[in-house]
């Protein structure tokens, strides 16, 4: 005789769609922290954590606080535009990537722009002149903020341009 368990699934109720942000499968989004006023982020909800193109990082430390000073191409295929960015780094995470490659990443906090909205949000750092995005915006960042609409683009318009 063999005895079958039910698995149990713990979800919380959502949050009604009308107090989300309609986001599609790409978006345009700000990161003042990091004097990035728009740069283009792939929605993944298949990835935990958000991620961050950088070309070049230089970890050190400043009065007992692990910084890192980093450079982006906020836009693809861009190299003359570099934004040169600094912020206190939160953690060391080994992460897998799409191709199930394992990499130690620092993760920054930085804040997020998107669709008239801000929040703080965990970000990693990785070199991703393969890839398509500058950015991805993984699902831990949008938990309870959003709704994904994939057949859909940029539904959040873009930031603001900074005075």
């Amino acid at each position: 005789m063999s005895t079958k368990t039910a698995e149990v699934i713990k979800t919380v109720a959502p949050i009604p769609a009308e107090n989300k942000i309609s986001l599609g499968w790409r978006e345009w989004v700000a990161l003042p922290d990091l004097d990035i006023g728009r740069i283009k982020a792939k929605i993944d909800t298949g990835a935990r954590t958000s991620c961050l193109h950088t070309f070049r990082t230089e970890p050190y430390t400043e009065n007992g606080e692990r910084r890192v000073r980093f450079w982006v191409h906020p836009i693809q295929n861009d190299l003359h535009q570099v934004v040169e960015c600094d912020a206190k780094v939160l953690d060391e995470r080994n992460v897998s990537d799409s191709g199930g490659h394992k990499e130690m990443r620092l993760v920054i906090e930085t804040t997020l722009v998107v669709g008239g909205q801000s929040w703080p949000i965990e970000m990693t750092l990785t070199n991703r002149d393969s890839m398509r995005f500058r950015m991805l915006l993984g699902r831990t960042a949008m938990a309870g903020r959003s709704v994904i609409y994939p057949e859909a683009s940029y539904l959040a318009g873009e930031p603001a341009p900074k005075d």
